[in-house]
C-alpha cells in the first residue's frame, strides 16, 4: 500500500517544519510527502525536513491547494493522508491506517479520535503536544465507530474509491466545512470510520488562515451552500451555524484576542443580509 501525506499550508512555516520532521519517527514511513503552499514564505525552512519532500506553490485556498496536491500525486498513491500543518500525529498513525485499510477493503475513509484539539480548547504548543504523546503516551479511550464525516485536520482517503473526487473550490480560502462536504461524497463509495487507533493532537495554531470577517461570513454562507447541495445534514448544519453565531455574539461583548469575535459576528450579519436578499454565496468572501 502506497501511502502519501499532503499538507496544505498558509503562513505557518515554523510549526509545519516541526510537524514534517516528526514524520521521520513514524513506525510506518510515508511513501511521499507533498507540501502545497501559496508563496515561498509558507514553506521557508521546510525543504529537507523529510527525504524526497515535494513542494508545490499554487493559488491560496484550502480546497484549491488540496486539489493541487491530489493532481500532483496522480496515480502514485493508494491512500492519501491529509494532515493540517498544525497536526501532530502519534508515531503509529500511518501504521494503523495501513493495517485498518488492508484488513477491510470496504473502508474508504478514516479519521482519528484526538488526545486534544486546540481548535476547540485554545492554541497548544508543539513541544507540549510531543510531551503528551511521546513521554506521557496519552491515548484516547479505545473505540471505533461509523461516522458521517472525517475531521479535516487528519483524514486518510482510499484513492481507488473515487479517483476523480476533489474538494469543492466554491468554498474559497479557509474552506469552512470542506471536510464535511468531501466526506459526504466519499461515503457514497464505502464506509467512513472514526477510530482511537489513529490519534494525535491538533494544535489549533491561530493565524495564517483568514480574517474574522471572512470566516464569519463563511460560517453562514458555507453551511447554506452545503445544505442546498445536500452534503451536510440538517441538524449538523443548524447546530454548527447557531453555535458559532451565539459564540460570536457572546465573545463580542467581552473580546479576548486572538479570536476576532466581533469580526466574525460582522461577517455573520453580512451573510444573513445576503441570505435574505438572495445573494448569499461562499465566494463573496473574496470581496470582503
Amino acid at each position: 500500500m502506497r501511502i502519501h501525506v499532503i499538507f496544505a499550508t498558509t503562513g505557518r512555516a515554523e510549526v509545519l517544519g516541526k510537524v514534517i520532521r516528526r514524520l521521520t519517527d513514524q513506525t510506518r514511513l510515508p511513501d511521499g510527502v507533498l507540501v502545497v503552499g501559496t508563496c515561498p514564505a509558507d514553506v521557508a525552512g521546510v525543504e529537507g525536513a523529510y527525504p524526497h519532500l515535494q513542494i508545490l506553490l499554487t493559488a491560496k485556498g484550502l480546497c484549491h491547494q488540496r486539489n493541487a496536491g491530489l493532481a500532483a500525486l496522480g496515480d502514485k498513491g493508494d491512500v492519501v493522508v491529509f494532515f493540517d500543518d498544525d497536526f501532530v500525529p502519534a508515531h503509529d498513525f500511518l501504521e494503523q491506517v495501513e493495517a485498518l485499510m488492508t484488513a477491510d477493503t470496504g473502508i474508504v475513509g478514516l479519521t482519528g479520535q484526538l488526545v486534544r484539539d486546540g481548535a476547540q480548547t485554545g492554541s497548544l504548543g508543539f513541544e507540549e503536544a510531543v510531551h503528551q504523546l511521546d513521554v506521557q503516551q496519552e491515548r484516547p479511550p479505545a473505540g471505533e465507530a461509523r461516522t458521517a464525516w472525517l475531521y479535516g485536520c487528519n483524514m486518510a482517503i482510499r484513492l481507488s474509491a473515487n479517483p476523480q473526487l476533489r474538494f469543492d473550490e466554491a468554498l474559497p480560502l479557509y474552506g469552512w466545512q470542506e471536510d464535511v462536504d468531501f466526506s459526504s461524497r466519499l461515503a457514497q463509495h464505502g464506509r467512513l470510520y472514526r477510530t482511537a487507533a489513529l490519534t494525535g493532537i491538533h494544535l489549533g495554531v491561530r493565524g495564517g488562515r483568514t480574517s474574522g470577517l471572512r470566516l464569519g461570513y463563511s460560517q453562514i454562507a458555507n453551511v447554506i451552500y452545503l445544505r442546498r447541495k445536500g452534503t451536510i445534514r440538517f441538524l449538523h448544519g443548524w447546530r454548527i451555524l447557531t453555535c458559532n453565531v451565539l459564540a460570536n455574539v457572546a465573545g463580542s461583548l467581552t473580546p479576548s484576542p486572538p479570536v476576532d469575535r466581533r469580526g466574525r459576528l460582522k461577517g455573520n450579519l453580512l451573510a444573513m443580509r445576503d441570505l435574505t436578499s438572495g445573494r448569499i454565496d461562499p465566494r463573496r468572501v473574496l470581496g470582503l
